[in-house]
Protein backbone atom coordinates (compact mmCIF):
# COMPACT_ATOMS: atom_id res chain seq x y z
CA UNK A 1 0.00 0.00 0.00
CA UNK A 2 1.50 3.75 -0.68
CA UNK A 3 2.09 6.28 1.37
CA UNK A 4 1.05 9.09 -1.54
CA UNK A 5 -2.19 10.63 -0.96
CA UNK A 6 -4.74 10.37 -4.06
CA UNK A 7 -6.28 13.61 -3.36
CA UNK A 8 -6.24 16.46 -0.58
CA UNK A 9 -7.98 19.58 0.44
CA UNK A 10 -7.48 22.01 3.31
CA UNK A 11 -10.55 24.26 4.08
CA UNK A 12 -10.27 26.93 6.58
CA UNK A 13 -12.66 30.02 7.67
CA UNK A 14 -12.73 33.73 8.00
CA UNK A 15 -14.11 36.33 9.01
CA UNK A 16 -17.33 37.26 6.97
CA UNK A 17 -15.59 39.20 3.46
CA UNK A 18 -16.68 42.85 4.06
CA UNK A 19 -15.54 45.75 2.41
CA UNK A 20 -12.78 43.53 0.48
CA UNK A 21 -11.73 44.65 -3.03
CA UNK A 22 -11.54 41.61 -5.84
CA UNK A 23 -7.94 40.59 -4.91
CA UNK A 24 -8.32 40.75 -0.81
CA UNK A 25 -11.65 38.26 -2.16
CA UNK A 26 -9.22 35.87 -4.18
CA UNK A 27 -6.83 36.00 -1.76
CA UNK A 28 -9.15 34.86 0.94
CA UNK A 29 -10.49 32.39 -1.18
CA UNK A 30 -6.96 30.77 -1.72
CA UNK A 31 -6.48 31.17 1.70
CA UNK A 32 -9.51 29.36 2.46
CA UNK A 33 -8.96 26.63 0.49
CA UNK A 34 -5.44 25.73 1.66
CA UNK A 35 -3.97 27.46 -1.88
CA UNK A 36 -1.94 29.68 -0.12
CA UNK A 37 -0.78 29.43 3.79
CA UNK A 38 -1.36 32.49 6.17
CA UNK A 39 1.36 35.04 5.81
CA UNK A 40 2.59 33.74 2.88
CA UNK A 41 4.64 36.45 0.98
CA UNK A 42 4.78 34.48 -2.61
CA UNK A 43 1.06 35.03 -3.43
CA UNK A 44 1.52 34.84 -7.15
CA UNK A 45 -1.49 32.18 -6.68
CA UNK A 46 -3.81 35.00 -6.39
CA UNK A 47 -3.19 36.77 -9.54
CA UNK A 48 -3.23 33.80 -11.52
CA UNK A 49 -7.10 33.27 -10.12
CA UNK A 50 -7.71 36.73 -10.66
CA UNK A 51 -6.40 36.93 -14.34
CA UNK A 52 -8.06 33.98 -14.76
CA UNK A 53 -11.35 35.26 -13.49
CA UNK A 54 -11.28 38.40 -15.76
CA UNK A 55 -10.91 36.42 -18.92
CA UNK A 56 -13.77 34.70 -17.70
CA UNK A 57 -16.38 37.40 -18.23
CA UNK A 58 -15.10 37.41 -22.12
CA UNK A 59 -15.21 33.41 -22.26
CA UNK A 60 -11.25 33.96 -23.19
CA UNK A 61 -8.90 30.96 -22.38
CA UNK A 62 -5.18 31.72 -21.84
CA UNK A 63 -1.70 30.56 -22.75
CA UNK A 64 0.74 30.64 -20.04
CA UNK A 65 2.68 33.89 -22.01
CA UNK A 66 -1.13 35.54 -21.71
CA UNK A 67 -1.26 34.60 -18.19
CA UNK A 68 2.01 35.77 -17.24
CA UNK A 69 1.64 39.33 -18.69
CA UNK A 70 -1.29 39.44 -16.64
CA UNK A 71 -0.13 38.70 -13.42
CA UNK A 72 2.97 41.16 -14.23
CA UNK A 73 0.51 43.66 -15.39
CA UNK A 74 -1.63 43.40 -11.94
CA UNK A 75 1.12 42.95 -9.77
CA UNK A 76 2.83 45.94 -11.20
CA UNK A 77 -0.87 47.86 -10.65
CA UNK A 78 -1.29 46.48 -7.21
CA UNK A 79 2.75 47.61 -6.15
CA UNK A 80 3.25 44.25 -5.62
CA UNK A 81 6.82 42.18 -5.74
CA UNK A 82 7.48 40.31 -8.87
CA UNK A 83 7.93 37.05 -7.28
CA UNK A 84 6.95 33.74 -8.27
CA UNK A 85 6.29 34.72 -12.13
CA UNK A 86 8.75 32.53 -13.32
CA UNK A 87 7.16 29.88 -16.19
CA UNK A 88 7.67 26.89 -14.17
CA UNK A 89 6.18 28.47 -11.02
CA UNK A 90 3.17 29.56 -12.99
CA UNK A 91 2.81 25.89 -14.69
CA UNK A 92 2.64 25.11 -11.10
CA UNK A 93 0.36 26.87 -9.29
CA UNK A 94 -2.25 26.25 -12.61
CA UNK A 95 -1.72 22.55 -11.93
CA UNK A 96 -2.46 23.10 -8.05
CA UNK A 97 -5.69 25.43 -9.22
CA UNK A 98 -6.63 22.43 -12.39
CA UNK A 99 -6.42 19.74 -9.19
CA UNK A 100 -8.81 21.74 -7.45
CA UNK A 101 -11.45 21.67 -10.21
CA UNK A 102 -10.92 25.21 -10.59
CA UNK A 103 -9.17 25.50 -13.73
CA UNK A 104 -9.16 23.21 -16.51
CA UNK A 105 -6.59 23.20 -19.70
CA UNK A 106 -7.68 22.82 -22.80
CA UNK A 107 -4.31 22.31 -25.59
CA UNK A 108 -2.17 24.63 -24.19
CA UNK A 109 -4.62 27.41 -22.46
CA UNK A 110 -6.81 27.43 -19.62
CA UNK A 111 -9.93 28.75 -18.25
CA UNK A 112 -11.75 28.65 -15.36
CA UNK A 113 -13.60 25.44 -15.39
CA UNK A 114 -16.18 25.47 -18.20
CA UNK A 115 -16.64 29.54 -17.68
CA UNK A 116 -18.50 28.79 -14.83
CA UNK A 117 -18.29 31.24 -10.92
CA UNK A 118 -16.46 29.98 -8.74
CA UNK A 119 -19.43 29.34 -6.23
CA UNK A 120 -20.67 26.87 -8.96
CA UNK A 121 -17.56 25.00 -9.00
CA UNK A 122 -16.92 24.86 -5.27
CA UNK A 123 -20.71 23.17 -5.06
CA UNK A 124 -20.62 20.80 -7.86
CA UNK A 125 -17.04 19.93 -8.35
CA UNK A 126 -14.81 20.38 -4.74
CA UNK A 127 -18.15 20.33 -2.26
CA UNK A 128 -20.36 17.63 -3.49
CA UNK A 129 -17.54 15.45 -5.77
CA UNK A 130 -14.18 15.90 -4.26
CA UNK A 131 -14.71 16.27 -0.42
CA UNK A 132 -17.02 13.65 -0.22
CA UNK A 133 -14.82 11.47 -2.25
CA UNK A 134 -12.08 12.09 0.87
CA UNK A 135 -15.08 11.68 3.82
CA UNK A 136 -15.85 8.35 2.16
CA UNK A 137 -12.70 6.41 1.87
CA UNK A 138 -11.81 8.04 5.38
CA UNK A 139 -15.00 6.31 6.66
CA UNK A 140 -14.02 3.13 4.94
CA UNK A 141 -10.81 3.35 7.05
CA UNK A 142 -12.67 3.60 9.65
CA UNK A 143 -15.12 0.96 9.05
CA UNK A 144 -11.52 -1.29 8.65
CA UNK A 145 -10.27 -0.25 12.01
CA UNK A 146 -13.35 -0.86 13.30
CA UNK A 147 -12.91 -4.70 12.18
CA UNK A 148 -9.72 -5.29 13.19
CA UNK A 149 -10.24 -3.63 17.21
Amino acid sequence: MKEESLGEITLRKYEKPYQLNSRELVKKICLSLGLLQPGDSRDVIVDILLALLNARKQKKEMDLEEIKSRVIKLRKNNNYELKGIANSNIRRQLKRLRDVFIVEKKANNYRISEFEGLKKIFEEKIEKFYIISIVKRIKEYLDELEKIN
